[in-house]
C-alpha cells in the first residue's frame, strides 16, 4: 500500500482526499507523508469501522490490498467489507492495476 501510496502521492495531495485506512497501513501511510483517519487495526475491528463508514455514505472508494494466497484470522470481516461495496455500488480495488485506474479518475 504503501509503494502505491508513493507512486501516487501528487494525486492524493492535490485533490484533497481524505484517507481512512485500518491502524497499521493508516501508521504506514501517515509515514508516506499523507494525513489519514486511522481505525483500530483489521482484526480488531478496522474492517468494520470503514464498513460502517461506507454504509453511511461517507466513502466513495476502497482501496484494499489483500493476499488471495493466504487465509487471515479476520477474513470474515474483509468479505464483508468487499461485500458491503457491492450492495452500496461502491467502487473496490482489490489489486495495484485497478487501484491504479480507481485514483486515475479522480
Amino acid at each position: 500500500m504503501v509503494g502505491f501510496i508513493k507512486d501516487h502521492i501528487d494525486i492524493f495531495r492535490n485533490k484533497n482526499i481524505k484517507l481512512i485506512a485500518t491502524g497499521t497501513t493508516g501508521s504506514h501511510v501517515e509515514r508516506a507523508g499523507l494525513d489519514v483517519e486511522r481505525m483500530l487495526s483489521g482484526p480488531y475491528g478496522g474492517d468494520a469501522q470503514i464498513a460502517s463508514r461506507l454504509v453511511e455514505g461517507l466513502v466513495d472508494m476502497v482501496i484494499f490490498f489483500r493476499d488471495p494466497l493466504g487465509k487471515h484470522p479476520h477474513e470474515v470481516d474483509v468479505n464483508m467489507l468487499m461485500r458491503l461495496c457491492d450492495v452500496h455500488n461502491i467502487p473496490l480495488a482489490t489489486n495495484i492495476a485497478a487501484a491504479a485506474r480507481l485514483v486515475k479518475t479522480l
